[in-house]
């Protein structure tokens, strides 16, 4: 019987461990999703995990870090870009000639991609968070090291080999005319596994326009293998998509492909922060730290104020009549009648009036003698 268990543990460990080397097919959530990547992808385990919560308050103010620099990115040439749905996200193949400056070494464009939620009113979407605050989702223009690695393949699973940039998305009201040359053809692409060409543009338009202030560290890629090769730059400014950009965003594709019964929607591509792990953020500004409160903690901001002023007031209220009744007992003394002297004073009183009187009666002085006349 003990020989029977030991067969099955091993059979069960045997394809356990084949599973895990073999594994491809992966999800944000499911049977492989986040919690079981680290069981079939070992980096994403790692200690150098991304993405990552930028506290600024332990960001580290570097000021030999320079403006990123994009070179060729408005050089778009003739030849049409090609928009991807693999999946897990939309992407699109960049030309080799774009490539990023300001960095330690020098890094070639590859492609860029997208994530987000689920939810236009929601600000959840993006990977990165600063002091704990997403955003509605997040761009990545995926760069590697041209002057250690041959190509992408190889540059991904070493040190040093990627650059990727990182642009925070929020909503407003204004449509965004360079993300619209990537959302407007969504509907090309519902599917997983579908392509189409679009009309080439200038990538700059997909930038902040301060690209001077920016968070950097290591980590690495937010999916399966999660290779701990990336030199990630988080930009501080946002950019912002309409609120109908967004919901073309989050509605429009799916992870499944079109001969599949049910279609699932593609939502919430996003990988949760993972721990920093000592790591140092640098940062190319000195930042200015800013209290964003709860809803729970405005409320309490907003009662307490209002007893304070309750409190306030009825202290005022307090002042204000103990000075009235302190005026009133100053002003009665001069209507009230002279308070009357006790039995005893009024006896020594006349006492004291007597031996006045006696005093100031004595006998009469003799008469001046009268002057001769002259």
């Amino acid at each position: 019987m003990d020989l029977v268990w030991i067969t099955v543990a091993c059979f069960v460990f045997y394809k356990c461990v084949e599973c895990s080397g073999t594994a491809k097919e992966w999800t944000y959530a499911g049977t492989v999703g986040q919690p079981e990547w680290a069981v079939f992808f070992p980096d994403c385990g790692g200690s150098s995990q991304s993405p990552i919560n930028v506290d600024t308050s332990q960001a580290r103010y570097d000021p030999t870090l320079i403006p990123v620099l994009p070179l060729g990115y408005n050089h778009y040439g003739k030849r049409q870009f090609t928009l991807y749905n693999n999946g897990h996200t939309v992407q699109m193949t960049l030309p080799h000639w774009m490539s990023v400056a300001g960095l330690p070494w020098h890094y070639s464009a590859v492609q860029l991609h997208l994530h987000w939620g689920s939810e236009v009113g929601v600000t959840t979407g993006s990977e990165h968070t600063i002091n704990g605050q997403s955003t509605a989702a997040e761009l990545h223009i995926v760069h590697y090291n041209t002057e250690i690695y041959a190509n992408m393949s190889e540059a991904m699973t070493q040190e040093n080999g990627l650059a990727v940039l990182a642009i925070l998305i929020e909503a407003g009201e204004e449509i965004n005319q360079g993300y619209g040359r990537i959302l407007n053809y969504l509907g090309h692409i519902r599917y997983a596994g579908q392509k189409v060409t679009i009309p080439a543009f200038d990538i700059e338009l997909l930038l902040p326009d301060n690209l001077s202030q920016y968070f950097l560290y290591n980590g690495s890629l937010t999916t399966p293998p999660c290779h701990q090769s990336v030199l990630w730059t988080i930009f501080n400014e946002r950019v912002k998509i309409s609120h109908s950009q967004l919901l073309k965003l989050q509605t429009v594709l799916y992870s499944s492909k079109q001969e599949e019964a049910e279609p699932m929607a593609l939502q919430d591509n996003y990988r949760s922060t993972q721990q920093l792990n000592h790591r140092t953020v640098l940062s190319s500004f000195i930042p200015v730290s800013v209290k964003i409160y709860t809803t729970g903690e405005i409320a309490a901001i907003v009662i307490g104020s209002l007893c304070g002023c309750i409190g306030l007031a009825v202290i005022i209220c307090f002042i204000v009549k103990t000075i009235r009744l302190t005026s009133s007992w100053d002003v009665l003394p001069s209507i009230r009648p002279a308070p009357q002297p006790r039995s005893q004073d009024m006896a020594k009183e006349r006492k004291d009036d007597m031996a006045l009187k006696v005093t100031s009666n004595p006998t009469k002085p003799e008469e001046a003698a009268p002057q001769p006349e002259t």
